[in-house]
């Protein structure tokens, strides 16, 4: 089944609130994903963000140097910088935070990134991006999304101040994220609601709503929103797997188990894919249980854990 039949099936879904985030009958904890920081999507993010800085033919030699060979990067990044001078050094500390994030080495590149951005001077939309860049280093860390959020704040009013629908788009979805991890629902849904009305083609927008909508119980807003994020991303693995969360809360396990079963066979060996096929041994699978044995056992936890890919 395809997902974007997936959310055809929700759109014939209705359903009571769960109480308190459980599905009764099945007795399964509150179905979430991990609440630790995503370091790999800030690499992907910081890296191939479709908004990314203007590049010189230096900057992306540095880049593509910081894919294969982050110390090189570095390297080059601090000569860079020693006789770097207005615009030319806010690249250098570009080159240097690509060389940091390749290393993982966040509380580096989130310095080199806001060093960037302060070098850009009244070059408004360059200071935007590398702020957003060193939000996501920020995020990357334990405890980092206070300082995440002051960023993006920052980097909102550049953003704004140059018009970019895009970025501004990509900055209040960062937004969201951040303040999800600081306990601010409220805001975060307030902030995913203007990333929806600036880019309401944004799939990641959209999926992340539903993701915020279903942790704070607003089922029916959760189910609308992930029709909308299935129709714009049809292939995401994300979407088929919190399809599946939505309808379980919402007492619906066919459609469930339709969604997760889906979500097996169309990405079995992503992490979406893992957490499906979890849920489908949690509640017992028919139509996919061919696809659940394709997973490593390892893979498949008992207990589904708390949120990741949500705004968290």
């Amino acid at each position: 089944m395809s997902l974007v039949l997936i959310a055809t099936v929700l759109m014939l879904q209705t359903g009571p609130l769960v109480g308190d985030g459980m599905a009764p009958s099945l007795g399964l904890p509150m179905i979430d994903r991990p609440t630790t920081p995503n370091r790999r999507r800030a690499v992907s993010e910081i890296t191939a963000r479709p908004e990314r800085i203007d590049e010189s033919n230096k900057l992306t030699h540095c880049r593509e140097t910081a894919d294969h060979d982050p110390d090189a990067a570095a390297e080059m990044a601090t000569d860079w910088l020693g006789g770097a001078k207005d615009s030319q050094r806010a690249e250098a500390e570009l080159c240097l935070g690509y060389a940091y994030s390749a290393q993982e080495a966040w509380p580096m590149a989130e310095q080199a990134f806001l060093a960037g951005r302060d070098a850009a001077g009244d070059n408004a939309l360059n200071r935007a991006r590398l702020g957003a860049m060193a939000a996501s280093a920020a995020q990357a860390q334990e405890g980092g999304a206070g300082r995440a959020l002051a960023a993006l704040d920052k980097a909102r009013i550049d953003a704004k101040a140059v018009n970019d629908p895009a970025l501004m788009t990509s900055i209040a979805v960062d937004r969201a994220r951040a303040l999800v991890a600081l306990k601010r629902n409220d805001d975060a849904a307030a902030a995913l609601a203007e990333a929806r009305t600036l880019g309401p083609e944004n799939g990641p927008a959209w999926l992340l709503s539903a993701t915020l909508s279903r942790r704070m119980n607003h089922l029916a807003d959760a189910q609308t929103q992930i029709q909308t994020a299935a129709k714009l991303t049809p292939l995401d693995p994300e979407v088929g797997l919190e399809a599946g969360v939505i309808a379980m809360l919402s007492g619906h396990e066919d459609a469930a188990r339709k969604s997760w079963d889906s979500t097996v066979k169309a990405s079995p060996q992503s992490e979406a894919g893992h957490q499906a096929a979890a849920y489908l041994q949690q509640i017992g699978s028919t139509s996919g249980a061919n696809a659940v044995s394709t997973v490593p056992p390892a893979k498949a936890s008992s207990t589904p854990p708390s949120p990741q890919h949500s705004p968290g």
